[in-house]
């Protein structure tokens, strides 16, 4: 696993750019950037595992909420590569490694609202130049739709 890290600073308050990261269906669009078809299954609370699953080849990953502050912070461990069912294990690419996604809201010199989006994650080194091409479109997308909130 390599750690990668992206951010950006969205003119947007963070419980919005939460909602966009976190809603069922606005993270169905950014998340489709990354793999067609992705959606998350379970409740996003500390201590709980959530599913990441393509609709499209069923492929996923199992995840452990490791720590949640509400609209400021989440760390994901993930715990399995899945099948759609979460019964069968695969090549376990991701096993092992987390995902952190950071809010920090601060004030522009002209008074509006922003929030700097820092996401930290592992990725398996045979994807790295992948999501380092689509990350970057991912952040554009997630501040898209938090700023036309």
């Amino acid at each position: 696993m390599v750690e990668t890290k992206y951010s950006m600073v969205i003119n947007a308050s963070k419980e919005k750019v939460w909602g966009v990261l976190w809603n069922d269906q606005t993270f169905r669009d950014w998340a489709n950037l990354i793999d067609e078809g992705t959606f998350m299954k379970g409740e996003l609370k500390e201590g709980c595992e959530v599913e990441y699953i393509s609709s499209i080849n069923g492929y996923g990953v199992t995840s452990y909420v490791e720590k949640l502050i509400l609209n400021e912070y989440v760390k994901l461990k993930h715990l399995a590569d899945t099948k759609e069912n979460g019964t069968e294990n695969r090549e376990k690419e991701w096993t092992g490694g987390t995902e952190s996604y950071q809010l920090t809201e601060s004030a522009s010199s002209a008074g509006d609202v922003l929030t700097e989006l820092s996401i930290v994650m592992d990725v398996p080194e045979n994807l790295v130049d992948y999501f380092n091409e689509v990350y970057p479109k991912v952040m554009h997308r997630i501040k898209d739709l938090s700023e036309s909130m």
